[in-house]
């Protein structure tokens, strides 16, 4: 009797093991999103998503985009309700070769110097998983730059690779063209294909287009574009023969709104995108047709608002928008990518059209395609912002206003699946639901 008790006694424990254990397994293979955004406004240019969705992050990447995923089949959640959703930013204009050498050279001071920025203090925060650095290493010392900064970020860091051989150590490195060798810039781009999406010609006060030359010249053994800083020269040298005769189509020109009217009554310096009348010149609207693409690069002295403006008005808008971050650029009227983005918006472009060129354009023009959207299977890289509204100034780089009443402020930022920016806590657990 005892026996046969102790029998049933057992296989009912057994059962219940069993029964807890399917229930344990039920719940854990439920629970299969790891990070799942609800009720946020979903912007994907890529996919063509505008619209009220959940996004469902698993192993950093990805899992699927839909309405009303229930929120128990995620380990945590996240209310975006009020909030846009989007990939992470693309900014494909920075200076981030930041290290503790300051050359001695007059000029720049961004090759492994305090010109540059570290690259995880200015990204996460403004909505930015990426960041292309501008040529602030050359063939000489990319490797010192990979080994310094590239390997040692969170911030998934690319680079247009200088064509002059010690990148921007000072300007007169930028003139020396015997040092501006497209076959050992092409060798150093091969070895490092994935990292390095294009060569940059840059700061040059010939009155010549040799770098630019030198730079194609690397491009077309690489089948990498170009992208050019032209405002050095004295006298000026023609931006219509730049586009028009040496461009090819995924060339880009930055600094787009660097120029004004009153610099085309100048000899020397940059030639501007609109006339002395601040009117667009019509080989502008021919050369973007053509596919030269226009990048903002704000920098520290590279964004005027008349020029900007009296573009938008005449129907010209940049393919990509980016802020040339660097020492002398942060603390002025460019501050980080969201302000940047912000100013377009407050010119009237829709928060659409910003985050189209912040994302899935820049990931387009840098060959890389995996990146700028939140396709299923794409690692997880998203922003997940707010427009504020209210009364706002947004400086350019001379100091003038244009007051405005939208401001995009990034609330949480995941690279990879990883919460790296959070505002306000919204991924976070209230510390009294803890218990005491």
């Amino acid at each position: 009797m005892k026996t046969s008790l102790l029998k049933k006694f057992k296989a009912f424990h057994f059962c219940l093991i069993c029964t807890l254990f399917l229930f344990t397994f039920n719940v854990v293979k439920a629970q299969e999103i790891d990070i799942l955004i609800k009720n946020g406004h979903v912007i994907d240019p890529k996919n063509k998503i505008d619209g009220k969705m959940d996004v469902a992050i698993k192993d950093g990447k990805i899992l699927r985009i839909a309405n009303n995923i229930a929120a128990n089949t995620a380990k945590k959640t996240v209310d975006a309700s009020g909030l846009y959703v989007s990939p992470g930013f693309i900014d494909m204009h920075v200076h981030v070769f930041a290290g503790v050498d300051e050359e001695e050279y007059v000029g720049f001071g961004i090759t492994n110097g305090f010109g540059s920025v570290a690259p995880d203090d200015f990204t996460f925060r403004s909505g930015v998983t990426t960041v292309v650095d501008a040529g602030s290493s050359g063939w000489r010392n990319f490797p010192t730059f990979k080994k310094q900064t590239i390997d040692q970020s969170q911030t998934r860091v690319l680079a247009f690779i200088s064509i002059a051989g010690y990148g921007m150590l000072g300007t007169i490195h930028a003139q020396d063209t015997t040092d501006m060798n497209p076959t050992t810039t092409a060798f150093m781009m091969k070895e490092y294909p994935d990292i390095i999406v294009g060569i940059k010609a840059h700061h040059y006060q010939g009155n010549d287009y040799t770098p630019v030359k030198r730079a194609i010249a690397a491009g077309n053994i690489t089948k990498k574009p170009i992208i050019v800083d032209f405002g050095s020269s004295n006298p000026k040298l023609s931006i219509e023969d730049l586009f028009l005769k040496y461009f090819r189509p995924g060339d880009i020109f930055t600094h787009t709104f660097s120029g004004s009217a009153a610099s085309e009554l100048q000899v020397s310096g940059r030639e501007s995108v609109v006339d002395a009348n601040n009117k667009v010149k019509p080989f502008i609207f021919e050369a973007q047709k053509q596919g030269r693409i226009f990048d903002v690069g704000h920098g520290g002295g590279a964004f005027v608002w008349s020029t900007a403006i009296n573009s938008f008005k005449q129907g010209f808008y940049p393919n990509t928008i980016s802020t040339d971050l660097y020492r002398n650029s942060r603390n002025a009227g460019m501050k980080d990518m969201a302000n940047v983005m912000s100013k377009f918006l407050n010119m009237g472009m829709s928060v659409q059209d910003v985050i189209l060129r912040s994302t899935w354009n820049p990931a387009n023009v840098i060959q890389h395609t995996e990146l700028g959207h939140l396709s299923e299977g794409a690692v997880a890289d998203i922003a997940v912002f707010n427009v504020r509204e209210g009364k706002f100034g947004f400086m350019d780089s001379r100091g003038n206003v244009l007051k405005g009443t939208k401001k995009l402020e990034a609330e949480l930022t995941l690279r990879a699946g990883k919460v790296v920016w959070d505002l306000n806590g919204i991924s976070g657990t209230p510390w009294d639901a803890l218990g005491k």
